[in-house]
């Protein structure tokens, strides 16, 4: 009898096909609306396998209602949407998409810095909206990102691949991260800094370092009014990494210059959110690996994954409990 598993949110066709040569498959078939909480708690109970994406909160709530569930695969490279905990203690497996989308993301982020220093996005609707009226000299001015200094919180494989953009602009590329990485170092010519000492020598501070409770609103007050008046503040990596009222206020006041921010606390964010409201921050829609290829070679790992494990194999990229 062929295990079933149950996919969050439609997927390709050759994807589900290869899926269903082995198990019974079920999918919630609306691609951009989150499956409703009612109805994963209801589809988990009977299922072997989940291929879900970082929407879908599986908590103990939902674990709790699954019999037989094997396998979470994520379709993410982070996982803080899912309990890991509780998931290990039940000896279910749960994965991520690592590896294949560094590039992309380093290639997004990297444009967000752009974007944000040349006011790119301001300056395109101040275009549209009739208001160039003439040149001059001051007008749409921003900040120089050839020669600046960079500082990278999180020095993972997308640390690393903005590392090798940033060098296109002969940057100055300072990281901090938990563990200090002297070959790297060595290999990339960047150098280690103390959060407090980075946050106050960089010109552009990207955050890209993985979400846990313990890095929850990493950047605060004290650590924006570290940064210089001329800083940007990139994030790419996950919202609730800022303390969003704290940024609003440094960026209303003038603190900080600008911010570009591809992730939100809360997302979708919601239209009426004050950050929205200010010419100097960039917004994107969380779409930092969001190339066509890049998100067909993460759902396919993610069925990769689900096959290893519920075949008798193994998972490609399992993630593993920190103790």
């Amino acid at each position: 009898m062929k295990k079933t598993i149950y996919i969050t949110r439609k997927l390709p066709g050759d994807i589900i096909d290869k899926l269903s040569s082995q198990f019974h498959v079920k999918m919630w078939h609306e691609e951009n609306v989150p499956v409703p909480r009612e109805v994963l708690l209801k589809e988990i109970e009977e299922v072997d396998g989940l291929i879900c994406l970082l929407t879908e909160k599986i908590d103990v709530e939902v674990l709790n209602q699954a019999k037989q569930l094997q396998v979470i695969s994520n379709i993410a490279v982070g996982y803080n949407n899912i309990d890991i905990q509780a998931s290990t203690e039940r000896g279910i497996v749960v994965t991520n998409t690592p590896g294949v989308l560094t590039e992309t993301t380093a290639d997004l982020t990297f444009a967000l810095l752009m974007a944000s220093a040349r006011r790119v996005v301001e300056g395109s609707e101040y275009l549209r909206s009739g208001e160039w009226g003439a040149w001059s000299l001051m007008q749409m001015t921003g900040q120089d990102i050839y020669g600046a200094t960079l500082g990278i919180i999180g020095l993972g494989r997308i640390g690393e691949a903005l590392v090798k953009r940033a060098q296109g602009f002969d940057m100055n590329i300072l990281y901090h991260n938990r563990t200090r990485k002297r070959e790297t170092e060595e290999k990339l010519g960047i150098h280690y800094r103390e959060m407090k000492d980075l946050l106050q020598q960089s010109d552009f501070v990207c955050l890209l370092l993985p979400y846990s409770p313990e890095v929850h609103h990493l950047i605060g007050k004290e650590e924006l009014s570290l940064m210089k008046k001329e800083a940007i503040l990139i994030n790419t990596a996950r919202g609730g990494i800022v303390d969003e009222e704290a940024l609003y206020h440094s960026l209303k006041n003038g603190e900080i210059w600008g911010a570009g921010l591809d992730v939100f606390e809360q997302e979708p964010v919601p239209t009426d959110h004050p950050l929205l409201t200010l010419p100097n921050v960039v917004t994107l829609p969380h779409i930092g690996s969001a190339s066509v290829k890049t998100r067909m070679k993460m759902a396919h790992l993610a069925a990769d994954n689900m096959l290893g494990v519920l075949t008798g194999s193994e998972a490609l990229t399992p993630v593993i409990l920190n103790k």
